[in-house]
This record gives C-alpha cells, sequence and structure tokens, in this order.
C-alpha cells in the first residue's frame, strides 16, 4: 500500500507542474528558475539580442532547430508571463502555379516581351494570326498578351495589328522580378503589406494570378522580443532542466521516479494537422436539401434528363416564340431531334389553351400553336419539367414532391454562370393550400438550411401568377442574395391535368445557396479540384 501511495504522489506532483512553462522547482526555494531545453535555448537566444529586435518565430524554429510548434507553445506561455512581447503582421504569401513553374523552367521571357522582340526583328506591324505562326502558340493566347504588350510599351495598336514600339524589352519588368524570386525561393515568398498593397504592386499581382502564373494568400507572421521582465530573470539566473519522456518499470522497483522531472503533456499544443474524410460542400447542401423537404413530409421524384419540349415548355404554358425557346439559351438535341407527344386529346387541350385559353377563362397567347416545334428534344432547361408531369400522373390533392436534379441552360461560363448546375422544385397539390402556405413552406426550408432573414419580392413567371423572387440574407452581411422563384401555378398549367384545386410550386438554384454558404465567390470553384480549399473547409459548417 505504501508504494501505491507513494505512486499516486508522484502522479499528482506530474499534473502540479505547468506544462512549456517556467516553474520554480519548491524542493529549492530561492534558487535558479528552471527552463526546460527547448524554452531555456530561446530565452537565452532571446537575451543575447538587442532589447529593440523583433524575432520571426519561423526564423527562431530554424536558428534553434526546433518545431514551430514548441516555439509557438513556448513564446505564448512567456507572453503571459510578461517575459517576452508578441507582435503579428499579415503578409501576403506568393507561390507558383503550374503555368509560373512551366515558364521558368522553359528559360524563355514572357510572351509579350517574344511578341515586342518579333515586332522589332521586323520593323512593320503585324496582326494577331501572323505572330501566332512565327511564334509557334495560338492566337488565342495571343489575344489574351496584348493587353499586357500594351500596358507595358511595347507596341501600339495599328487598326487590328500591333506595330513595334522603340522599348527597352532587356529591362526587368515588376512582374518578371517577383517570377525570378519566386523561383529564387522553391516557389514561395512572402510579401509585406506594403509590397502587397501598393497600387502598382496589386496591378502586377492580379496580372499573375489572372495567367495562372501565381496565387496569393494572406498569411500571419508573428514575432517576439524580450521584454525588461525577461531580461531580469536572465540576469537572477535560469537553470536548463532535462525531462523524462516515461515513466519506466525500472523507474518504479528502483524509487528513481523520486529525483525526477517527468515532461508534461500540453493537450493544447498546435498538431499535424488530420484531413478527415468529408463529403463534398455542394453534395452537402444537395443532401441537406433533401433531408429539408423529407422533414416536411415531400415525397422526392426523379425524371430524365432528356425532355420533349411539350413537358418542358408547353405544358408549362410558355409561348413557342419565348426567348428562354432559343437556341442560344436550350440545348436542342439532333439524335434523336424528336419524342412522340402524349395522347392526342391532352395535345389537343394544350393546343387550345396556348391559341385561345381553352377552357380555362384565359385569352391564351394567341398565335399558331406548332405540334413540330413541342416535339423537339431538349436537355432539361428547369426541374419543373418532371414536377409538372406528375401532376399529370397523379392530378388527385393532397401531394407534396419534390425534385432535385441537374438542368441545363446554354450559358456563358463566367463566376456565375454555368451551362449545367443543379436545381430544386417542387409542388403542393391541395384544397386548402394558399399563397400565404408557400411562403411559410420557402420560409421553413430556408430556415432549416441555415438561414434566418428571408424575403420575397413580387415578379412574373409564364406559369404562375401571383409569383415571387425569393431572397436571403447571411448574418453579418449587408447584401441580399436571390435564390429562385415561385408562385401558384396558372389555370392554364394544371388543369390540362385534371387539377382543380391550387399548386404551389417553386424552383430555386442550389450552387448560389452553396456559394452564399461558404462564401464562394466564383461558382467555378465548386468543380474544380482545389484541395486546399476542401481540405481546409470546416465539416460542420
Amino acid at each position: 500500500m505504501g508504494f501505491v501511495r507513494e505512486l499516486l504522489e508522484a502522479l499528482r506532483n506530474l499534473t502540479a507542474q505547468y506544462p512549456g512553462r517556467l516553474h520554480r522547482d519548491e524542493r529549492n526555494e530561492g534558487m535558479k528558475r528552471q527552463l526546460q531545453s527547448h524554452a531555456y535555448k530561446l530565452l537565452t537566444h532571446l537575451g543575447k539580442a538587442d532589447a529593440e529586435t523583433w524575432h520571426k518565430m519561423t526564423e527562431l524554429a530554424t536558428t534553434l532547430d526546433l518545431d514551430q510548434s514548441k516555439v509557438s507553445a513556448v513564446c505564448t506561455g512567456f507572453s503571459e508571463e510578461s517575459l517576452i512581447d508578441i507582435q503579428e503582421d499579415e503578409f501576403e504569401e506568393l507561390t507558383l502555379e503550374e503555368a509560373g513553374q512551366a515558364l521558368l523552367a522553359s528559360n524563355e521571357p514572357l510572351l509579350e516581351k517574344r511578341i515586342a522582340k518579333l515586332l522589332q526583328e521586323k520593323g512593320e506591324a503585324m496582326g494577331t494570326p501572323d505572330i501566332a505562326g512565327a511564334l509557334g502558340v495560338g492566337p488565342q493566347e495571343v489575344g489574351k498578351t496584348l493587353r499586357f504588350v500594351l500596358s507595358k510599351g511595347y507596341a501600339r495598336k495599328e487598326g487590328k495589328a500591333l506595330a513595334p514600339q522603340d522599348a527597352d524589352i532587356d529591362a526587368e519588368q515588376a512582374d518578371e522580378a517577383l517570377l525570378r524570386r519566386l523561383g529564387e525561393s522553391n516557389g514561395t515568398i512572402l510579401l509585406n503589406s506594403e509590397e502587397a498593397n501598393s497600387k502598382a504592386n496589386k496591378n502586377v499581382l492580379k496580372g499573375l494570378r489572372s495567367r495562372g502564373y501565381a496565387k496569393t494568400r494572406t498569411r500571419k507572421q508573428r514575432s517576439v522580443r524580450l521584454t525588461e521582465t525577461g531580461r531580469q530573470l536572465l540576469k537572477d539566473g535560469v537553470e536548463e532542466i532535462k525531462l523524462v519522456n516515461q515513466l519506466t518499470e525500472e523507474m518504479m522497483l528502483s524509487g528513481e521516479w523520486k529525483n525526477v522531472t517527468f515532461r508534461e503533456y500540453d493537450i493544447q499544443l498546435d498538431t499535424a494537422p488530420v484531413y478527415a474524410g468529408k463529403a463534398h460542400p455542394l453534395r452537402r447542401v444537395l443532401e441537406e436539401t433533401r433531408r429539408a423537404f423529407l422533414n416536411m413530409g415531400f415525397t422526392e421524384i426523379r425524371g430524365p434528363y432528356v425532355e420533349s419540349a411539350f413537358w418542358d415548355f408547353d405544358a408549362l404554358f410558355q409561348p413557342q416564340d419565348h426567348p428562354a425557346r432559343e437556341m442560344q439559351d436550350t440545348f436542342y438535341c439532333a439524335n434523336p431531334g424528336t419524342f412522340s407527344l402524349p395522347d392526342k386529346e391532352l395535345v389537343e387541350t394544350i393546343r387550345q389553351i396556348h391559341e385561345d385559353g381553352g377552357e380555362t377563362g384565359s385569352t391564351g397567347w394567341r398565335y399558331d400553336w406548332d405540334e413540330e416545334k413541342a416535339k423537339q428534344v431538349v436537355l432539361r432547361t428547369h426541374t419543373t419539367a418532371v414536377t409538372v408531369e406528375a401532376c399529370h400522373k397523379n392530378p388527385n390533392p393532397p401531394q407534396k414532391v419534390f425534385c432535385v436534379g441537374r438542368v441545363f441552360r446554354r450559358e456563358t461560363i463566367d463566376y456565375k454562370h454555368l451551362p449545367e448546375f443543379h436545381q430544386v422544385d417542387g409542388i403542393i397539390v391541395d384544397e386548402h393550400a394558399s399563397f400565404a402556405h408557400l411562403l411559410g413552406t420557402l420560409t421553413e426550408f430556408y430556415r432549416q438550411m441555415g438561414f434566418e432573414e428571408i424575403k420575397f419580392r413580387p415578379a412574373f413567371f409564364p406559369y404562375t401568377e401571383p409569383s415571387v423572387e425569393v431572397f436571403v440574407r447571411m448574418p453579418g452581411r449587408k447584401e441580399w442574395f436571390e435564390l429562385g422563384g415561385a408562385g401558384v401555378f396558372r389555370p392554364e398549367v394544371i388543369r390540362p391535368a385534371g387539377v382543380n384545386v391550387p399548386v404551389l410550386a417553386w424552383g430555386l438554384g442550389l450552387e448560389r445557396l452553396a456559394m452564399i454558404r461558404y462564401r464562394v465567390e466564383d461558382i467555378r470553384h465548386l468543380y474544380l479540384s482545389q484541395l486546399d480549399w476542401l481540405k481546409e473547409l470546416a465539416l460542420c459548417q
């Protein structure tokens, strides 16, 4: 029992020692303060430097041959003891991208210099195709480089051609200097705030990023210096102690454990990052969307990517001359080029509704409806085609269904448009359904998706009346973001399906929702394999 008591006492002594900090040996009161080896090395090193000199933690780790995590932990502890001061500065970390690495490896000058040299050698104006042919590059590549050629004064415009300028093409430009520094620094350099934020450098960095030569990332650099309290401690004297990592059986049997100092473990120290497996952020949004509607009692339905124009447009009372049906907005399929239409009675009903309103009380669109246009095959432009077809298959209320899926539109790719994206469409068919129920359903959906501020604005859509656009706002942000449209299906849409009760409907974009949640400025970012971003993304965001 005596042995057990001694062991418990030893364990209590272990937990009493403060990790990574200066401490006084209680058995030697009044003697020198004791420091662990790495803390002793750091403090004495700082004591040898000038009082006003700041030391970067990264450089201290290299100089003292210590792990940066140890340096950071010791400095934090010393700062709490007022032995050192810590200051934090922001830097822009500039890193070579693949295109920049390839350029440096080729030892060739930037393309604008090659163009300038060619023009000076020819002594005459040249068009883009001629320049591309002479340099062995694509015309598009030359076109993208023109602004750099002109901004650097290497050439001037003469109509559609470039004429040579008397410029010193051998002089090193600012972007070349940064690329050279990157090459000399293993592909990464730190720019202080003055360098990064100067107007000239901002444009240079923007150019390097746009050409794929380099990327920037904001980093924080911490520096330390010894305080007067720390210097006084060194004058009073410090003593280096070596710590034992593990309590062994031999120590317990011999009693040696009574005379050693054990190393402490600080659970708050930085550790090597562990990147857990996780779902892609867009996939998370899609699954959360499904879960939200399932929680509200909806049934999920699915439909084909390839639809007839009849279900994608005509059944939704969208006129055949509507701009959305033009070739520049919709993907039309060539093989097969047409689909067969549903039964003749339904087709004839849709014809009458488009031409004169049929039996709905509407005047229709007042044009001659073309059955051949309705047979055309398209990549679905919205998932509303799936929900309206569901009305025709089951017109009996009550029912609540939704569809999450890809849709396709002939968009020019930019930071907020893609030709392929995801939507969630839904309908509520119920004799007691009202416009207020529609707004309440959408408010609850976005609340489940993490948005507390939702507003609606009146809008127009060919197949709903009344109609609204849906907006949300993230906490801490001023701007409102439009995420989709909603409304009550018009009689021209639901009467052909045999539905005689209100039908609430909505179509909401999901990529934009993901962009707002994850603060992504460019929609393309969601589809690129940017591993750094994916690794650091919080699991619970």
